[in-house]
């Protein structure tokens, strides 16, 4: 069954044109209007929070894409300390990571076992959600904080998405959001939500002027990571299943931290969800493992790449250290781990 797959593919191509980041862009600059302070501080706090947490909507790698283009301009140029550039990495990758659990449809880790497990968006948000969102605004909070002397005013004009440059007529907005909506509500019928796809191809190839190129090859590369998790996953089931079934709750969510750093967070989530009498308590800790843990290297989320290619021009030598994105990341990993882990369900 390729339904998972198929929707990641759909939803990322749709959530990341261009009507969809500009209504998003708009909302964001419409409340940071709204804050009395200084505007880029108020950015960049949003581009580490508000943006993470709209990615249940939206989905993650649009949400990543997003707040990748908000806070390029802001934190990621010769001014800023390199330490504080992978601090601010790192708060982004965790967020997103966490940011996509108040939907049961955003995040890849969370959408490939929910039919499985029957855990609608009302359930992620009420075990998941609350407590993520309260990690982000931790996590962003702080960030902004230790960037504040070192963020400047001037780099405002260049802090909206290239999405923004020419603006793009409500009705075509509407009609995004719209499609994108219904392909959400019909995310279990892929003959529906397909069809509605194609709706969309049609719109972006009769109004070329109003889009930036479509994410097909990005989509398509994490829609077949999944399909393969799917061909290859139930062959797993041998060693997989006297393992995670032997391990204590606790055990097994330090494991699912771990293991997330070398292997994206789906695929742990994914090989879970075939294992038989799983336990309720060790379900939601595997999850709250892979999670928190999506943000400690670049491969542990399949957001983070696309973060990585527009802000890695940021740091020394164009390129982004897999130790400096570690350092960066483990407070918020572990304000992450600490919020689901102990906050009350």
């Amino acid at each position: 069954q390729y339904t998972e797959p198929l929707f990641v593919f759909v939803v990322m191509v749709m959530a990341a044109s261009r009507p969809v980041l500009l209504a998003v862009t708009k909302l964001v600059n419409a409340m940071a209007s709204l804050v009395p302070l200084p505007t880029s501080l108020v950015r960049t706090w949003m581009g580490l929070a508000m943006v993470p947490l709209i990615g249940s909507l939206i989905t993650e790698p649009a949400a990543m894409t997003l707040a990748a283009l908000m806070l390029s301009p802001l934190v990621f140029h010769d001014q800023v300390p390199e330490r504080l550039k992978y601090l601010t990495l790192g708060v982004l990758f965790v967020n997103v990571s966490i940011g996509g659990t108040l939907t049961s449809f955003a995040a890849p880790p969370v959408l490939m076992v929910a039919s499985t497990w029957q855990w609608d968006s009302t359930w992620m948000l009420l075990n998941f959600g609350w407590k993520s969102a309260v990690a982000v605004v931790i996590n962003a909070s702080l960030a902004t904080c230790a960037l504040k002397p070192y963020l400047q005013a001037e780099a405002m004009a260049m802090a909206i998405p290239k999405a923004s440059i020419n603006d793009v007529p409500w009705p075509l907005i509407f009609s995004h959001l719209s499609l994108l909506a219904g392909v959400v509500v019909l995310g279990h019928y892929p003959v529906a939500f397909l069809g509605l796809f194609l709706l969309f191809l049609g719109l972006t190839h009769a109004y070329p002027q109003h889009q930036n190129p479509l994410v097909l090859k990005e989509a398509l590369l994490v829609a077949f990571f999944l399909a393969g998790l799917v061909v290859i996953g139930g062959m797993q089931q041998w060693w997989l299943q006297p393992l995670l079934t032997e391990l204590s709750p606790n055990t097994l969510f330090g494991s699912a931290l771990g293991l997330t750093a070398i292997t994206d967070n789906a695929a742990l989530t994914y090989l879970g969800s075939l294992i038989e009498g799983l336990s309720d308590e060790a379900k939601y800790n595997l999850m709250a493992g892979a999670v928190a843990g999506g943000g400690l290297t670049v491969i542990a989320n399949a957001p983070n790449p696309a973060g990585a290619a527009l802000l890695k021009k940021g740091f020394q030598n164009a390129s982004i250290s897999a130790l400096g994105l570690l350092g960066g990341a483990l407070l918020p990993t572990l304000i992450a781990a600490m919020a689901l882990k102990f906050l009350p369900q």
